[in-house]
């Protein structure tokens, strides 16, 4: 068990982690660049806050930024512009790598802020968002890719501590997409293509249109029991070196075509950060081993 637990390992997952969830909170923060004080003022925050706070009075949350600046004289709007140019800094201080550690913590905490108080827009981008800053915060940052490294000289890593963290992220993703399948499995609506029909026409993600999508669908039976394999098959599959990078592309190509087709191009980008960063890394080397281990035995 400690073997598998604390396995060795390098730095390139936190490296991959790192880029990709600063240029996720990068691009988080730009897309809600005009809409960030509407969406977390007035009305909206008070009563999702107030909703809040009959869970627990600890989850952090805007109104604790905004309370202090009225003490300090600060307009609402004026602390919801400055915590949102806080979030886009912490976002691009992860991109390239620089203290690395408080941005990471930066990024979580804002980012959790924004997504408590508001809660009546957020979806399930914002849950894997929280989760993938959560294990990059808590990792041995920085990499060996960061600017933090090149500016404090090299210094050793504990393989095993990268590695610890590194797999407890893929036994959360094997749990998180174990039961996504298992639910979609259950119900009838992706064994007959029903449930990815009206995910497509159903607004906002009505991306494509309509007489679009009335023509493709007989695929849409095919698509859901794939769909429903992939993911309920993953924590099996995605372990084992030969399957591992079908069953990586396959769940990355899901999302690229969720992003496509339904615009949700922040939820697809975070997940494939995720899986990438926790199954991705040595995939080649394996590969490049396989094949010249083949040729090794066909030569002799």
């Amino acid at each position: 068990m400690r073997e598998f637990l604390f396995p060795p390992g390098t730095d390139s997952w936190l490296a991959i982690l790192r880029v990709g969830l600063g240029l996720q909170v990068a691009l988080y923060s730009i897309s809600l660049r005009n809409d960030w004080t509407y969406l977390l003022s007035g009305t909206f925050r008070k009563v999702a806050e107030a909703l809040l706070s009959l869970e627990s009075h600890l989850i952090p949350r805007l109104g604790w930024a905004i309370n202090l600046g009225t003490h300090v004289g600060l307009h609402e709007a004026t602390v919801l512009v400055v915590t949102w140019a806080c979030l886009l800094a912490a976002g691009c201080s992860l991109l390239v790598g620089l203290a690395s550690r408080m941005s990471a913590i930066a990024a979580w905490f804002l980012h959790l802020c924004a997504a408590k108080s508001g809660a009546f827009v957020s979806y399930g981008m914002d849950n894997f968002m929280t989760i993938g800053l959560f294990y990059l915060m808590l990792s041995p940052l920085p990499d060996r890719y960061s600017l933090d490294w090149r500016l404090r000289g090299v210094r050793p890593k504990d393989s095993q501590l990268l590695g610890f963290w590194r797999r407890v992220l893929q036994l959360h993703l094997c749990i998180i997409y174990f039961f996504s399948g298992l639910t979609k499995c259950l119900g009838s609506g992706w064994w007959n293509g029903s449930s990815i029909w009206r995910a497509l026409i159903r607004p906002p993600f009505s991306v494509i249109d309509p007489e679009i999508l009335v023509t493709w669908k007989y695929m849409y039976p095919l698509a859901g029991i794939f769909v429903c394999l992939l993911e309920f098959g993953y924590p099996v599959f995605i372990w084992s070196c030969r399957t591992r990078k079908i069953w990586l592309f396959g769940i990355c190509g899901i999302h690229m075509v969720v992003g496509v087709t339904m615009g949700m191009y922040l939820f697809s980008l975070v997940m494939i950060v995720l899986n990438v960063a926790a199954f991705g890394p040595g995939l080649i080397r394996v590969q490049r081993r396989r094949i010249s281990s083949q040729s090794e035995t066909a030569t002799a």
